[in-house]
């Protein structure tokens, strides 16, 4: 791709991803049942100028609002969650050059982006102590270039990606980031992910053989976490974005499902399914949830969007403790609606053949990204002590 439609504001960012959410809700459900990974979609995600929306304005992108960018993911995931998926390690590897690029590498990599070029990610890996446990190395050599080795699992996007950021550890064990071309020779991108949810992100395994890295792709990442920073608020944000969408996009087709095809509980007295009392009460309930849910999600960006403007150690907390409270809400709640979709549309929603089922699925991998326990931990300390959450960039 060479040329890409470069979008002005939040308005008009906004209504490009109604547009799209509305095209790509159509052959969602064929996608998941197939496991038709979405390479057209995601050409015209790109084509459409949505990847760049944080590009900042001085190198020509919109930059808009972090409660923007959370409303195009929620907007897309109510679509198809693993579509929304694929580009978040995007955003959240455009934020690391935001905070540490230099200027000539901004400059290079914005244009890339502006031009429609996708960034993937290699940043998990399996088998190793915990998480942060990172094992793939960046080792310098007598030229001031580097070269890269390791393994990477749970690569969202990597299949899909133009750049391939990778998480790895420099000579003196300190956390870099380093863009590395998909073509670039020791690079071996395998489509082996099988999770039951989110079945088209092709989150899986990147090999890295003694991959040559110019100096001038490699970011210090291990500086973000050394003042107060949003790095973690920010892509826990979009995460809970998804959430919230596949809990919004549960509960339409709950309630589309249900005015066209269920039939009332003969135990009701009524004529169609939504006069049934019991039914109106528990989609009550779960129009709530959602709203809830949502809600949290727009404080959240808002404290994000405020800490942007004036990032201090008590802005930054507070937005990754809203943030915290968005994901681990909008979280239960995707869970929830995906499940109860069933209990309200009755026997007939659970046919393979209609993929009612993707919603549960979804949420119930997708909330897998980190355990929610222990954002609820890092809530109750700030309330109780003031203790800030730790800057490990997963809050």
């Amino acid at each position: 791709m060479s040329t890409a439609h470069v979008i002005a504001d939040d308005a008009e960012a906004l209504a490009v991803a109604a547009d799209l959410a509305a095209d790509f809700r159509k052959d969602a459900a064929e996608r998941d049942a197939r496991r038709r990974l979405p390479h057209a979609e995601l050409e015209r995600l790109s084509a459409s100028g949505l990847s760049a929306v944080s590009v900042p304005g001085e190198f020509g992108g919109a930059d808009v609002r972090t409660e923007t960018l959370a409303e195009i993911f929620r907007l897309l995931a109510s679509a198809d969650a693993s579509l929304a998926q694929i580009p978040q390690s995007h955003f959240v590897y455009v934020n690391v050059l935001r905070r540490q690029g230099t200027h000539a590498q901004q400059e290079f990599f914005f244009g890339e982006i502006l031009r429609g070029k996708r960034f993937g990610n290699a940043q998990s890996e399996a088998g190793t102590k915990h998480v942060q446990d990172i094992r793939t190395r960046l080792a310098l050599r007598p030229d001031g270039s580097y070269v890269l080795d390791g393994v990477k699992h749970y690569s969202t996007g990597a299949l899909f990606a133009h750049w391939i950021p990778v998480l790895a550890r420099a000579d003196d064990d300190t956390l870099h980031v380093a863009y590395v071309p998909s073509d670039a020779p020791g690079v071996t991108v395998v489509d082996d992910w099988d999770g039951m949810g989110q079945r088209t992100t092709a989150s899986g395994t990147v090999r890295l053989e003694r991959v040559p890295v110019p100096a001038d792709r490699v970011l210090p990442h291990h500086l973000t976490f050394q003042g107060p920073q949003l790095h973690g608020a920010v892509a826990q944000l979009l995460h809970a974005a998804i959430d919230a969408g596949i809990a919004s996009g549960a509960l339409a087709e709950a309630v589309e499902f249900v005015r066209t095809k269920s039939r009332p509980w003969f135990e009701s007295g009524f004529e169609t399914a939504v006069e049934d009392p019991l039914l109106v009460q528990r989609f009550g309930e779960l129009a709530i949830r959602l709203r809830a849910a949502e809600a949290l999600l727009r404080e959240a960006a808002r404290a994000v969007d405020a800490a942007r403007g004036d990032l201090t150690d008590d802005s930054a907390a507070e937005a990754s403790i809203a943030v915290a409270t968005a994901k681990v809400t909008a979280a239960e709640t995707a869970v929830e609606i995906g499940s109860a979709l069933f209990e309200v549309a009755g026997t007939r929603a659970a046919l393979d053949s209609l993929g009612l089922h993707r919603h549960w699925r979804d949420a119930r991998t997708h909330t897998l990204h980190d355990p929610a326990r222990w954002k609820v931990q890092h809530i109750g300390r700030y309330v109780l002590s003031g203790t800030r959450p730790p800057r490990h960039g997963l809050l």
